[in-house]
């Protein structure tokens, strides 16, 4: 597989072709969705690299999200901006998702960590809207690293202590210091509430590349390192159980709330990111089986529903130039095909059947009742705003009066619906495939 990694890599840049990239990218997506037979052990391929359901999982939907941003960037293409540069940051992108998600030793885990940090920075200074894409960047850049060097000293310190690496081979004794090193970094990544401030300014101030990248997959780098770190934290980590769990879930409720007083149709679509990575992070920090397959299939059906939902905000952008509810509103009148994958993926965003998010919901929400009765009540909120907002989103954009202000209107075209529709499916048809994401654990 490496083979082929390389030769798109350094061949396709030199054939300056876009399509030719979307296809291997597509390709690349099919035979990891295929080689993900469902099994519970591990695929070594190096000394360093391995497969497991998780890195197969995730490494399909880096590679599906990298073919539909080239798609979503047909501007980028039309107009000529920069757009060879565009592909190598791309193909920058899909190396460090590859090596992160496939890695199994930690140093290299983190370099790879920390490089996917690198493109994503170009693409929102290189492609962004505003001028201040330059603080969301610095935002994006400080609250990582800062948070990055005291995993980089725990890795230092887990090999003096123990004399390897690799994921499978540490046994460490624990300590407060030492837990909050390995797994501060990951929480910041993904984001959990409080530590959440960069991602609505990155995602606002970014192209529709930099935000499907930022939605579909890097949030979910944070989940995977918990899930990788958890591996010798676990028997420690149940002692702060209750802390992650109380943050995460005032977390989402007040984000929740959040979301109704947005204006901004990016800005909202990032805040419930956040809540919905809260749940996430509430099923990885119990540690019992119903949480960790939840999260697993909450990340992956988050990482198509939120990128569909940016590239319905960027298909209207495109044509009112802003992103504002109060402008973009009426739509269904003059979008009424639009309007259905409105409603599709914003029902999906409220986790209604049959998408991925209700099944992962239903997992985190049995282990967390499971682990206590009181987390029921602010899962009862969470649900409930969860629902409002998507139908907030829904109703502010598709109803009302149209803005005046605008005087030419298109419709759509094939590439956009066909860019919705590679989001929708797979969110509504990997319900079938359930057992290929369940059987790691």
């Amino acid at each position: 597989m490496m083979k082929y990694l390389i030769v798109i890599m350094f061949l396709t840049p030199l054939l300056k072709s876009w399509w030719l990239l979307m296809l291997c990218f597509m390709f690349l997506s099919f035979i990891y969705v295929n080689l993900n037979i469902p099994m519970n052990y591990i695929t070594n391929i190096s000394g360093l690299f391995s497969f497991d359901v998780i890195s197969y999982s995730m490494i399909s939907l880096s590679y599906w999200i990298l073919f539909l941003m080239l798609m979503a960037s047909y501007q980028i293409y039309k107009k000529k901006t920069n757009n060879i540069e565009f592909l190598m940051i791309i193909l920058v992108m899909m190396l460090s998702l590859f090596m992160t998600f496939s890695s199994d030793n930690m140093l290299i885990f983190y370099l790879s960590f920390e490089m996917s940090i690198i493109p994503t920075l170009f693409l929102i200074f290189g492609w962004g809207y505003q001028p201040e894409r330059l603080v969301a960047g610095y935002y994006l850049l400080f609250y990582t690293l800062f948070a990055s060097l005291p995993l980089l000293l725990g890795i230092f310190y887990i090999y003096d202590r123990v004399g390897s690496l690799n994921f499978w081979m540490i046994n460490l004794e624990m300590n407060f210091y030492i837990y909050i090193s390995l797994i501060l970094a990951f929480l910041v990544k993904m984001p959990m509430v409080f530590v959440h401030f960069w991602l609505p300014k990155a995602h606002v101030e970014a192209p529709i590349s930099g935000s499907m990248v930022l939605a579909g997959v890097l949030l979910k780098l944070g989940g995977y390192g918990l899930f990788r770190v958890g591996m010798f934290t676990s028997s420690y980590s149940v002692n702060y159980t209750f802390l992650w769990v109380s943050i995460s879930m005032y977390g989402a409720f007040v984000v929740g709330v959040l979301c109704l007083c947005q204006f901004d149709i990016k800005s909202m679509i990032a805040y419930s990111s956040v809540a919905h990575m809260a749940l996430v992070i509430s099923g990885v920090m119990v540690f019992n089986y119903y949480g960790l397959v939840g999260s697993l299939v909450l990340m992956i059906g988050h990482g198509f529903c939120s990128s569909g939902l940016f590239c319905l905000a960027n298909i209207l952008y495109e044509r009112t130039h802003s992103r504002s509810f109060i402008i973009n509103k009426g739509l269904i009148s003059i979008m009424p095909s639009f309007s259905m994958l409105w409603f599709l993926l914003c029902s999906s965003n409220m986790a209604a059947p049959p998408s991925l998010n209700l099944l992962g919901e239903i997992y985190i929400i049995n282990s967390l009742v499971g682990w206590s009765n009181v987390t029921f009540i602010f899962l009862m909120l969470v649900s409930f705003f969860s629902c409002c907002y998507s139908i907030y989103l829904y109703a502010f954009t598709q109803h009302g009066s149209m803005y005046s202000g605008l005087y030419s209107f298109s419709s759509g075209n094939l590439r956009e619906y066909a860019l919705i529709l590679f989001h929708w499916l797979p969110l509504n048809l990997l319900i079938f495939n359930f057992i290929s994401f369940s059987l790691f654990f």
